[in-house]
């Protein structure tokens, strides 16, 4: 298993507990793939570096997890069907 450090960024007008459901079926995805959540770090609402889909805010999520290719894989194949999140990223943690 390798290390990653995944951030994506939630719709700033989505309802808290939507928001807080969403953030909790993104996490279930490791363990369900023999893999494992670190760490989920929730930054909040910040400005955008750039307009994003109309958006000049959003919900930052940042997780550490160690996952299998397939756990990566199924994480990443789920978050791009999610209309809620504008961005995402999944960087390789060398740490």
């Amino acid at each position: 298993m390798r290390k990653y450090e995944i951030m994506y960024i939630i719709r700033p007008d989505l309802e808290e507990e939507k928001r807080e459901a969403l953030i909790e079926e993104l996490s279930q995805i490791f363990p369900k793939n023999d893999s494992e959540v670190i760490e989920v770090d929730e930054w909040g609402m910040r400005e955008l570096a750039y307009e994003i889909d109309n958006y000049q805010k959003g919900y930052y999520v940042v997780m550490h997890v160690k996952a299998t290719p397939a756990g990566r894989a199924e994480f990443e194949r789920v978050i791009r069907m999610k209309e809620d999140i504008i961005r995402f990223l999944v960087i390789r943690d060398e740490r």
